[in-house]
């Protein structure tokens, strides 16, 4: 089926900006900004993903990769 990878660790060295301060300028906790990071995380809040497009000044795109050949994790 394929699987979407976040590659907010790309992005956020091309901006140098930390997760500490990211997760401040979105508003939510480092513990979940650090999920979100590392790809641990099923779903994202159109909410959350609008907040780090603004602070990384990008689009969902930037972030966002589908790879067809991965497969889904079972929870």
């Amino acid at each position: 089926m394929g699987k979407i990878f976040l590659e907010l660790d790309v992005m956020m060295a091309k901006r140098h900006i930390s997760l500490n301060e990211l997760a401040q300028q979105v508003g939510i906790t480092n513990v979940n900004m650090s999920k979100i990071k590392n790809n641990k995380v099923n779903a994202v809040r159109f909410s959350t993903l609008a907040g780090i497009c603004k602070a990384l000044d990008c689009e969902p795109g930037d972030i966002l990769k589908y790879d067809e050949t991965a497969e889904e994790d079972s929870v």
